[in-house]
């Protein structure tokens, strides 16, 4: 098999765990406050990259290189927790309002393609460092405008609670995409990615403990949710996300990852029994298309 093939097969299967997780978040709104949910599974996934982490120290050692924490001089050790701490800090907000919005009835389906619009709205916040939109991003962006309304709007031009916290999440993703393409270049991705799970993991705990109550009992009774959303939906789909994004083109990557959100709607209505309505199901189409069309080279 092509490497190439193989990768585009990889990032399917990542686009395909991603979708799945809104289900995972959905069964545990009914029981787990927001902050707590996501406090739990970033810890979760933060301690899934810990393996991943010194299988690759032990790889570049045998190499002649030492990538580890120690190798580090003060800077590149500087870089990093800056990173961390940044990228983390940005996650923990993009999280807790999607969770928010889902706990308040949005449905699987539905908030995985409201989360989806990040992928546009970053080429259009990328113009505040001066970066210029192709034209089909405008075309995706009026797409993608008619398909949020379909999907959002009631009577009354009002939108629910649950969909306006998305909406949110979204923009926060899109800052966060933002912060991780700047450190990216300069730093360690995949210790990156801890950092920035357990940056999240104390922020989110920190204002569950404040602010929400705390049952084990409960925890246990969302023990899967909580281990599918944190070691597969984040460890495991991060680093397939790395593992296959070297063998193959950038702007395949991204069309094959925002199948996320079409495996959000596939995920909701096999295991949650969720139905769009023909206006939903338009709205979809619609931000599917303005999803596929700012991903492609003019």
């Amino acid at each position: 098999m092509k490497r190439s093939v193989r990768a585009n097969l990889l990032l399917t299967l990542t686009a395909l765990i991603w979708g799945a997780a809104f289900v995972a978040q959905d069964v545990a709104a009914d029981s787990l406050g927001a902050f707590t949910f996501n406090g739990l599974r970033m810890a979760l996934a933060a301690l899934a990259m810990l393996p991943v982490i010194a299988a690759l120290d032990r790889k570049a050692r045998k190499a002649g290189q030492d990538t580890s924490w120690r190798g580090m001089n003060p800077s590149q050790r500087r870089t990093l927790l800056t990173a961390g701490v940044c990228c983390g800090a940005m996650l923990a907000l993009a999280s807790a309002f999607q969770q928010m919005g889902i706990a308040m009835g949005t449905g699987a389906g539905k908030a995985g393609f409201i989360t989806a619009l990040y992928i546009v709205l970053v080429p259009l916040l990328g113009m505040l460092w001066g970066r210029r939109p192709a034209w089909l991003v405008w075309v995706a962006v009026l797409l993608s405008v008619g398909g949020l309304y379909l999907l959002c709007i009631g009577e009354g031009f009002s939108i629910a609670p649950g969909d306006g916290l998305l909406i949110l999440c979204a923009l926060c993703f899109s800052g966060h995409i933002l912060v991780v393409d700047h450190f990216s270049r300069l730093t360690d991705c995949v210790k990156m990615s801890c950092l920035q799970f357990a940056t999240a993991a104390v922020l989110c705990m920190g204002v569950a403990v404040l602010a929400e109550p705390f049952d084990v009992g409960t925890v246990v009774q969302c023990a899967v949710p909580l281990l599918y959303a944190g070691v597969l939906s984040g460890a495991v789909g991060y680093t397939l996300q790395i593992v296959a994004q070297k063998d193959t083109d950038p702007t395949v990557a991204s069309l094959l990852m925002s199948l996320e959100s079409v495996f959000a709607v596939l995920a909701g209505w096999v295991l949650l029994g969720d139905v769009l309505t023909l206006r939903e199901t338009l709205g979809c189409v619609l931000m599917m298309g303005g999803i596929v069309l700012a991903q492609l080279k003019s």
